[in-house]
């Protein structure tokens, strides 16, 4: 009876995992900084979720760049995946903007014909111009909304932990990329843009630890994840 019991609980916890998630990455090295794929990846195995992941992302790189070197759309015509996340520079001015909605819009095309979800990886600008912040997020809402994509709001919860005085810092070293604690920030993000219905609450600190060090800035994390909405726009 007990070996029929063990081996029914054992199928059952098969069968209660999620299927995997694949998911493109097209950025450049604010997104291969600290390898924030495999920190996504690891979160994701926390809450007994798959995630496999694959990367496009190369330095100094554009939405306009990638389009133009004709990996995206060989690879999303071959392959499947389920989310494919898009990241460029902070594109607070107009071009950047432009270049946001025009290639986001070549990109979604292919997603709606090989069945995948796009999703906007909002970024920050660096400390210098750190003044065009609300431009970065504003940007970003748009080219989101334009194109009926998903938008993973990194940028605006960066910007709200920033106002909180004696947390780790979430920039690296020259201002600009993201420390181990800003690419762990940008992952729990783009992990809860992902699984919405899951409870960050469940995922504790000393697995975390890696990444984020300070206890009080894991918490205020969290707290500004759970407070903001993640609107699925499609």
């Amino acid at each position: 009876m007990i070996r029929y019991l063990v081996l029914f609980l054992f199928s059952l916890s098969i069968y209660s995992q999620s299927e995997p998630n694949h998911v493109l990455f097209i950025g450049n090295s604010l997104t291969y900084s600290n390898n924030l794929p495999e920190i996504l990846k690891d979160i994701a195995t926390n809450f007994n979720e798959t995630v496999i992941t694959t990367s496009l992302c190369y330095p100094n790189y554009g939405l306009e760049d990638h389009w133009n070197d004709g990996k995206i759309q060989k690879i999303m015509n071959k392959e499947h995946f389920n989310y494919v996340i898009i990241q460029q520079g902070p594109s607070s001015q107009m071009e950047g903007k432009n270049t946001l909605i025009e290639f986001g819009s070549k990109i979604k095309a292919l997603c709606s014909k090989n069945g995948s979800q796009l999703i906007y990886f909002m970024v920050w600008p660096s400390k210098h111009y750190y003044t065009t912040f609300n431009g970065v997020i504003e940007n970003h809402k748009l080219a989101a909304k334009t194109n009926n994509a998903l938008l993973s709001p990194v940028g605006e919860i960066w910007q709200a932990y920033n106002n909180i005085n004696g947390l780790e810092s979430l920039y690296g070293l020259d201002g600009f990329h993201p420390s181990k604690t800003g690419s762990f920030l940008s992952a729990l993000i783009l992990f809860k843009t992902m699984y919405p219905n899951i409870n960050l609450n469940d995922l504790s600190f000393e697995n975390s630890n890696s990444w984020v060090t300070n206890k009080e800035s894991y918490n205020t994390m969290i707290e500004l994840i759970n407070t903001k909405t993640i609107k699925h726009e499609n």
